[in-house]
């Protein structure tokens, strides 16, 4: 048997059986997930080696650049099932990589 958090299992759930219990970063992250065509290949309850830790996947936004914010309003038809490491790279990516709309400090 899965494991399963406290909250939000009702979101949960779904999103990870669609994903088959497995992350769904296809390379978002930077890795290429070469050597498992393409997909990541973290499982939920896997753990990462000999000596690391549990896995626990988590649902969030398929697009690394919603804000929390409005994450929390999505359906679980727009969310993915990520790993940490995968979710917290395409995050950073999606930040680096993202046009700002905000004027410049010295923009008049």
């Amino acid at each position: 048997m899965k494991s399963a958090p406290l909250a939000a299992v009702d979101v949960w759930l779904p999103v990870m059986a669609a994903a088959g219990y497995r992350c769904q970063c296809t390379g978002e992250c930077g890795n290429p997930h070469a050597k498992t065509e393409g997909r990541c290949p973290r499982e939920h309850d896997g753990y990462t080696s000999k000596h690391g830790h549990r896995i626990r996947l988590m649902a969030a936004p398929a697009d690394p650049c919603v804000p929390p914010v409005k994450a929390v309003t999505l359906p679980p038809g727009e969310l993915r099932a990520w790993c940490p490491e995968c979710h917290t790279a395409a995050t950073r990516r999606a930040r680096v990589c993202a046009p700002v709309d905000e004027p410049g400090l010295f923009d008049l």
